[in-house]
């Protein structure tokens, strides 16, 4: 996200001391996720000004950042450790593989104990493998349920608390008209966090009280047959088949003006309001009232041990850590910052109003996975699979029993690569 520089290449001369370095000079190298959706706001700018900030004040560490689009973040980390040239630090989506190859340092070896006690509990134990915090959390989103308040004012209708309120007030949206009464996006984009959400209102879930994956339950397959009936089978959801639209398509259609109902996060606030679309949002309905656990997402950054740089990379995180720098990335892209204080700031900033319904969603909500090695594979499945289960012909039992037979064959191979 800031200063391209060659990475691949570089191999540390001595023990603590950086390729190509000065005496006494270490350059930290980090590659980071673009959340940008151009050079415009390219999270570049952000690690530019970081970096500057940091150089400053701590004389002897230079910090290169790399950043690549989320398309591409992913695999560029994981060439790299391939390689044996890992980064000092990576800003992604997934720390639980290199933490189970032990590539990572623990979060109390890279920060000190007010500056790890500061996230949200929810946040550390998302952070976790084994108990152990590898994951540093950046940012966080919660989802809840947005409406189109001028079609739901012109129909006469009230913000939906259950699901039999999303399918009767759907019902009337698609009589007058609306392209979309309910966008179900389980397309292949996030279908993961769709699905996530409407297990969690029916009393199901991704895994069960001890951990375990549990795709199938009785509670799920209810879910899912209750979404084929009561919307799909219905026609409210669209002329676009639930596993055919992605998330972007979705939300592009209600900033048109298109959609009764979806399920979003902070940005597409932001950007239903710049385009003159009055916004309401409510937690998201449960199969018998309002849910009480909303979904949530993070994203990581995480500390690589080979090059040996673990004092260095310290005091740059807990400068990346401080309340300043924290809520300037979370604001610049309507996302939740990840630590108590700086929460605290943002809600009771009145400028950050528009960010409270979600802000007060993130310490009960939900997390996926993270800390399984098997996740990555088992939400690639889910993204293949679940949009079958509410086709015309689906079966919403067998395709959750595929995807918990692919969940499981992961976990196995997991255990087999560890022994």
């Amino acid at each position: 996200m800031t200063a391209t520089v060659a990475v691949m290449g570089m191999t540390a001369v001595l023990a603590g001391c950086g390729g190509g370095d000065g005496p006494g000079e270490v350059t930290l190298r980090l590659v980071a996720a673009d959340y940008g959706t151009g050079p415009a706001d390219s999270s570049k700018k952000y690690w530019d000004g970081l970096v500057k900030g940091f150089e400053a004040s701590h004389p002897g560490i230079k910090v290169d950042v790399s950043v690549h689009s989320w398309k591409d973040v992913e695999r560029e980390v994981a060439t790299m450790v391939k390689n044996g040239r890992a980064p000092d630090a990576a800003q992604i989506g997934a720390y639980a593989d290199y933490a189970k190859a032990d590539k990572l340092y623990r979060a109390d070896q890279l920060l000190s104990v007010r500056t790890q006690a500061n996230f949200l509990p929810r946040l550390t134990d998302a952070g976790s493998v084994d108990r152990t915090q590898y994951g540093l959390p950046f940012v966080a989103s919660t989802r809840l349920l947005f409406y189109n308040k001028k079609l739901f004012a012109d129909a006469g209708l009230s913000a939906p608390r259950t699901w039999d309120d999303i399918r009767d007030d759907a019902a009337v949206l698609e009589q007058r008209g609306v392209k979309y009464p309910f966008a179900l996006p389980l397309g292949p984009e996030e279908a993961q966090a769709e699905t996530m959400m409407w297990l969690l209102g029916g009393g199901g879930g991704f895994i069960d009280d001890s951990g375990s994956y549990e795709f199938d339950s009785a509670e799920n397959i209810r879910t899912f047959d209750w979404l084929r009936t009561n919307l799909v089978g219905k026609g409210l959801v669209g002329p676009v088949a639930p596993g055919d639209l992605d998330r972007g398509k979705a939300f592009a259609a209600f900033t048109r003006g298109e959609v009764g109902m979806l399920n979003g996060h902070p940005t597409l606030m932001r950007e239903a309001r710049k385009n003159g679309i009055s916004v309401g949002m409510v937690p998201m309905p449960g199969a018998d009232g309002p849910g009480t656990s909303p979904v949530g997402v993070a994203d990581w950054i995480m500390g690589f041990k080979q090059r040996g740089h673990r004092v260095q990379l310290r005091k740059f995180l807990e400068y990346l850590f401080t309340d300043k720098n924290v809520i300037e990335f979370a604001d610049k892209y309507d996302l939740l910052p990840v630590t108590g204080s700086a929460s605290a700031a943002m809600e009771s900033d009145a400028g950050h109003e528009p960010l409270r319904n979600f802000l007060a969603a993130l310490p009960n909500a939900e997390f996926y996975p993270y800390g399984k090695t098997s996740w990555a594979r088992t939400n690639e499945s889910i993204k293949e699979n679940i949009g079958k289960a509410v086709a015309p012909d689906g079966n919403p039992a067998a395709v959750l029993g595929r995807i918990g037979q692919d969940a499981a064959a992961a976990e196995a191979a997991r255990e087999r690569d560890a022994r």
